[in-house]
């Protein structure tokens, strides 16, 4: 997949939530949200009808992005940015959606928050790659993990020998 443009790679099945949000500030949050379905969707005619279910599951996961849909995205806390990332991500429909730091610059109860969705998520038949810094958040969702050290793969296994595992404990759960 390295070699296909990511409008490909879009159609292909997969969505990205990246690393520090990147929301377009001063688009509002609902014209954000659309953007991560414009490959999926007509060009001129329905645009609006057939994203409007995708839009009602992003609001139902985060309501504050519906009590905000008309605000200018830049000026939302760096949580609603980080639900707001995820949401655009999800209105592209993927098979396969990858989560880069979710947490990152966030609040210990927004952090929370996010992670409860991102469980809610995968509770509905969501996939998803995580990249998380949080040893303990990220085993505590994850199906199987790997522990990368300096680029490489260190360690892998289910979360529940990974949370066993001394190394894993000294490093990254002491």
């Amino acid at each position: 997949m390295q070699d296909l443009p990511a409008s490909r790679i879009a159609r292909l099945g997969l969505a990205h939530s990246p690393e520090g949000r990147k929301i377009f500030g001063p688009l509002s949050v609902e014209d954000n949200l659309l953007l991560g379905a414009w490959r999926r969707l007509p060009r001129f005619f329905g645009f609006h009808s057939r994203a409007a279910r995708d839009l009602d599951r992003v609001y139902e996961l985060f309501p504050r992005l519906k009590e905000r849909k008309r605000q200018h995205a830049g000026t939302l806390s760096g949580g609603e940015q980080q639900m707001l990332a995820i949401g655009r991500a999800l209105m592209a429909q993927p098979k396969v959606m990858l989560l880069d730091e979710p947490s990152m610059g966030l609040a210990p109860v927004i952090v929370q928050e996010v992670f409860r969705t991102i469980q809610r998520l995968k509770q509905q038949g969501m996939t998803m790659l995580l990249v998380e810094q949080f040893a303990k958040t990220a085993l505590a969702v994850a199906d199987y993990a790997y522990v990368m050290e300096r680029g490489r793969i260190a360690i892998e296994g289910p979360p529940i020998e990974l949370r066993k595992n001394e190394r894993v404990l000294a490093a990254y759960l002491g």
